[in-house]
């Protein structure tokens, strides 16, 4: 399948016919166990490389990760177990998309178990992988060494071919690694429950515990069907390439390419049950708007959010984290209420939304936004929520304007304040709301921001600066202050 016929590349055969008879030993010799495999043919670059899409389960049965010392030499990163299981949380969604698909080329109903369980997962519009990268060391490309037989038309234009592979090539994967072993979790994980019928108590894909329903089992057994024989995955091959070779492909296809920038990625993620309240319950209702800008000149603030901040505001009102990874739809379908409640109490805030909001209210600066996201998680989630936090939490929405958002509000000044300007009247009891009774020390960043003409600048550092702006708003508000000496919620 190397070289040149009249434009078109060789097919690779073996030395006897067709027709031919061949001793036992020969047969052996060509080896009888091997995976018939249809690929494409193509110069990348010069390089001969073959294109095959195969299930996802073959795919994993026939490759290997060259990051196991044990195994040979290292051409791959360490396996980052957290992003593998993230992926196979995605596939399952996608194998489940495929179930359903299949169904419909069939002309099979599909029951309503396949809605609940995309909705269970995390439902999303569109779901495909891409192409994994690999290499077979043990094809040399300048020498035949698999049979192979050309598929033509019907004018004699090759149009791909079919290749007898022996089980014994192992396929190392240079590009998609995590995807490889994401796959084998979701194998594994539907193979377990299929054949249990329960859910795994720990280490799952997914987060569901308890017995498969019935209807839950059509589902996955049609998953699991499909990883065998629906689902594929697209692969480029490599061959031949020797370790410092695929050293190198490695680095260049990890290091060469652009990232997706953070709002960006975050706008078209519909996946992701956070950003899909964003879009839906937030952008779509008019609630805020937002913008993949980042937003560095005040003058020309034109009262939107950007779209990576709205994802980290968010992302601290439903899960105390600050990005949305680890969202389920199950936890934003519980909270989803309250969290649209914050932001339209937010929405109030005089100047909130304006042209020019930044300059108005401090409520437009982000690390604002994400001390009010901070306060909510805390009064409805935390494992430390008071007993009364609904209570709480219907307070502070409906006093949310007396904490005075304005730029001059002397609390946001604290930290810039002498000992003396800090006693006075106007902010007794602050200082026992704040970390380490509202001194300043060396051993934390205690930099929230400055005062200048007339406007407070937060800092950069949000992750230091909002749980004090939170301390704050709740000392403003009189709820409960998280300092382990007063825990009781405030009447």
């Amino acid at each position: 399948m190397f070289g040149n016929n009249d434009g078109m590349p060789k097919a690779m055969v073996s030395a006897k016919t067709a027709n031919e008879s061949v001793s036992l030993s020969e047969m052996i010799g060509f080896g009888s166990d091997e995976e018939e495999i249809n690929v494409l043919m193509g110069y990348n670059l010069g390089n001969v490389t073959w294109s095959t899409d195969l299930p996802l389960a073959k795919f994993v049965e026939l490759s290997e990760i060259a990051n196991d010392i044990e195994k040979g030499e290292v051409a791959q990163r360490k396996l980052d177990t957290a992003h593998a299981k993230a992926l196979g949380h995605f596939m399952l969604k996608g194998l489940v998309n495929a179930a359903i698909t299949r169904r419909t080329l069939k002309g099979q109903d599909v029951p309503a178990a396949f809605a609940q369980v995309q909705k269970m997962l995390g439902a999303k519009p569109y779901c495909a992988i891409q192409p994994v990268v690999a290499n077979i060391r043990d094809i040399d490309p300048a020498k035949p060494s698999v049979r192979a037989d050309r598929a033509t038309t019907e004018r004699g234009v090759t149009v791909g071919f079919r290749i007898f592979m022996p089980r014994s090539f192992r396929w190392w994967v240079i590009d998609g690694q995590h995807r490889r072993y994401g796959g084998e979790m979701v194998m594994e994980w539907l193979k377990e429950i299929t054949r249990s019928g329960k859910y795994p108590a720990r280490g799952g894909v997914v987060d569901i515990k308890g017995d498969v329903t019935n209807e839950e089992m059509v589902v996955w057994q049609d998953a699991l069907d499909c990883a065998r024989s629906f689902a594929t995955v697209k692969i480029e091959i490599h061959l031949g390439l020797d370790i410092d070779q695929e050293r190198q492909l490695f680095h260049d296809l990890n290091n060469l390419g652009k990232k997706v920038n953070v709002s960006q990625a975050t706008e078209f993620d519909l996946g992701n049950p956070i950003n899909n309240f964003i879009k839906s319950r937030l952008i779509a209702e008019n609630v805020v708007r937002s913008t993949d800008k980042e937003i560095k000149d005040w003058s020309a603030d034109d009262g939107s959010l950007n779209t990576k901040d709205l994802a980290n505001i968010c992302a601290i009102a439903f899960l105390n984290k600050t990005n949305v990874k680890s969202a389920t739809p199950a936890i934003v379908d519980e909270r989803e209420a309250h969290i649209e409640s914050l932001w339209v109490a937010i929405t109030k805030i005089p100047g909130f939304g304006d042209n020019q909001a930044r300059n108005k209210t401090v409520a437009a600066q982000p690390v604002v936004l994400k001390a009010l996201a901070k306060i909510t998680f805390d009064l409805l989630y935390s494992n430390r929520r008071p007993d009364n936090g609904d209570e709480l939490f219907s307070k502070f929405l409906d006093n949310l304007n007396d904490a005075d958002f304005s730029h001059a509000n002397p609390m946001w000044q604290y930290y810039e304040m002498s000992d003396e300007e800090r006693d006075a009247p106007i902010l007794e009891g602050l200082s026992d709301y704040l970390p380490d009774g509202g001194a300043v020390t060396t051993d934390a960043n205690r930099d929230v921001g400055s005062y200048q003409g007339d406007v407070m600048r937060f800092g950069a550092k949000h992750n230091d600066i909002y749980p004090i702006l939170a301390d704050m708003i709740r000392w403003k508000l009189n709820l409960p202050s998280r300092r382990p000496s007063d825990l009781l919620a405030v009447a």
